[in-house]
């Protein structure tokens, strides 16, 4: 489990899809596999092997640890079909985040680091000290997004300031501005989203009662 808070913003070193192209891996027309190597010396300070890191939200797996401030993970074709982790390249900006300990203070709100879509960028107001953003998403995921609630946006958590059909509004505080890849994300970036776990929780819960005839 994460909290959202990002604890620095690290670098890609590389990006090595499976044999094969975007049709590597098991057979033509599917998604391929991926090896992901990282920079990021705050988050490989206590790092082991098969340990849990937030990469611009989405929960990798340490897979080595060169001990050179770098990581390597396995990145599995679903999380490349549904994140932004394939529009990554050496040189690429990411928001890293270890796992939370459980005598941590939980800064931001309960991140899992299971994407539910890509969002796009679709409108950027610069304000005094602040940023407003506005972000395009699905509109089926946009029932999950309520106003003054909690998202993820490539990892970072923040507060729905406004709610529309297919998108929702940010304000990016000086803080997210200068230490998330939030400060350079322009109009047409693609970012991970989370939506808050509890809603969708109530949601099934609601859905499996009608289907099984529950009276409430």
């Amino acid at each position: 489990m994460f909290t959202g808070i990002v604890e620095e913003v690290g670098t890609v070193v590389s990006l090595d899809l499976a044999p094969g192209g975007p049709g590597g891996g098991a057979g033509a027309g599917e998604a391929p596999d991926a090896r992901l190597v990282l920079r990021g010396p705050l988050v490989t300070s206590d790092a082991r092997h098969g340990d849990s890191i937030a990469v611009s939200g989405v929960c990798l797996t340490v897979t080595d640890l060169p001990g050179d401030g770098t990581f390597a993970v396995d990145v599995m074709p679903e999380s490349l079909r549904r994140t932004a982790l394939a529009d990554l390249a050496p040189g690429s900006p990411v928001n890293l985040e270890r796992a939370v300990r459980a005598d941590a203070r939980l800064g931001g709100h309960v991140v899992q680091g299971h994407v539910d879509g890509v969002g796009t960028v679709r409108r950027r107001t610069p304000g005094p000290r602040w940023d407003e953003v506005e972000v395009a998403l699905d509109p089926a995921l946009a029932r999950y997004v309520a106003e003054k609630g909690s998202v993820a946006v490539a990892g970072v958590s923040l507060t729905v300031t406004a709610v529309g059909p297919d998108w929702f509004g940010v304000s990016l505080i000086p803080t997210t501005l200068a230490e998330t890849t939030l400060g350079a994300a322009a109009v047409g970036t693609r970012v991970n989203l989370e939506v808050d776990v509890l809603a969708k929780y109530v949601e099934r819960l609601l859905t499996a009662g009608a289907v099984a005839g529950v009276t409430r």
